[in-house]
């Protein structure tokens, strides 16, 4: 099978397009017939190594631990292990894979498989699986968001922000997204009740309040993001921007977790984990019309360098679809 593959950090120029070996369903995993996977701001740090703690937390120190990057995956099923009980050839599905969804078949352990939304195509699944669960685990669970709430996401024209502004209204509440100029109307075409452009406003300096603030870009720290926090409201540390090469926004994840015990807010590092009832509760959501994926561009698999590249800009709005497997339809 092709497969796009990486033997050295670097960047995008470092990952090659070649033919690997296909992989076999081991007993508790699915084989999927790749047919769409997307790129995330995940890809491309694992890709450079960077922040450098990333390789001393088991990515890899001198050269990368796993070859075929990738996370989201949606397709059909190829052959079940012996132990699956939920899947059978041909049904179509979408999978949070992990690592190695750059390919056109991927294994991946059942419990992290679940049926693909009938309303969504390969490409639009294939947007859910990171972002989607990423969000949800933000919004509903770390930040506890209720009905009535205010709620503050800073990077809501991103992949995760997307999710996050129309998770955020399911669940009742009222939603500001911070973006720029560009994608001012995007974030309210999505159901922000309010939009600020960080270009004209810095809602740090703001009389507005929040109960709960959802930080996936931007380099504002924690104490800054607190002026704007109702006093026992909740700070949802996710990612950020930063320049730093060593620790990247684990100083910002430092500098929470220094002031946490001693302030009335609450300051919560976000790191989202695999979860199958969280993925089919986004089916849910999917299925009945009020979460929908936004998809900014498109790429083949030969071009996934290029989509890396795109999203390492941080202009994307939504999400980067890859088509594999030369189908990316229903």
């Amino acid at each position: 099978m092709h497969a796009i593959v990486q033997r050295e950090y670097g960047s995008p120029d470092t990952l090659r397009f070649e033919e690997v070996d296909k992989p076999e369903a081991g007993d508790d995993q699915v084989l999927i017939r790749a047919h769409a996977t997307s790129a995330n701001p995940y890809d491309w740090h694992f890709m450079r190594g960077m922040p450098y703690v990333m390789r001393l937390a088991g990515s890899g120190v001198r050269k990368p631990k796993h070859s075929i990057l990738g996370y989201d995956l949606a397709g059909e099923v190829e052959a079940v292990g012996k132990d699956v009980t939920r899947f059978k050839p041909g049904d179509e599905v979408y999978a949070q894979a992990g690592m190695g969804s750059f390919a056109e078949y991927v294994a991946v352990p059942e419990e992290f498989v679940s049926p693909k939304p009938v309303n969504l195509s390969y490409e639009q699944a294939a947007t859910v699986p990171l972002a989607g669960v990423t969000a949800l685990q933000g919004v509903r669970d770390a930040g506890k968001l209720q009905p009535g709430q205010k709620i503050l996401i800073i990077g809501a024209s991103g992949g995760v922000g997307t999710f996050a502004v129309q998770i955020a209204k399911v669940l009742g509440a009222n939603v500001t997204g911070v973006c720029s100029t560009r994608n001012v109307a995007l974030v309210r075409s999505i159901g922000a009740d309010h939009v600020i452009d960080y270009t004209k406003e810095d809602f740090t300096r703001s009389e507005r309040k929040y109960d709960v603030i959802f930080q996936v870009a931007g380099e504002a720290s924690p104490s800054a993001c607190r002026r704007a926090l109702t006093p026992d409201g909740t700070l949802v540390l996710c990612s950020g921007d930063s320049k730093g090469r060593w620790i990247g926004p684990v100083n910002r994840i430092v500098k929470a977790t220094v002031q946490s015990p001693f302030v009335s807010q609450k300051l919560i590092t976000l790191v989202a984990k695999r979860s199958r009832a969280d993925l089919e509760y986004l089916t849910e959501l999917i299925e009945a019309g009020t979460v929908t994926p936004v998809i900014d561009r498109s790429y083949p698999l030969t071009e996934i360098p290029e989509a890396i590249r795109y999203v390492e800009t941080g202009r994307a709005r939504g999400k980067v679809v890859i088509t594999v497997n030369g189908h990316a339809g229903t």
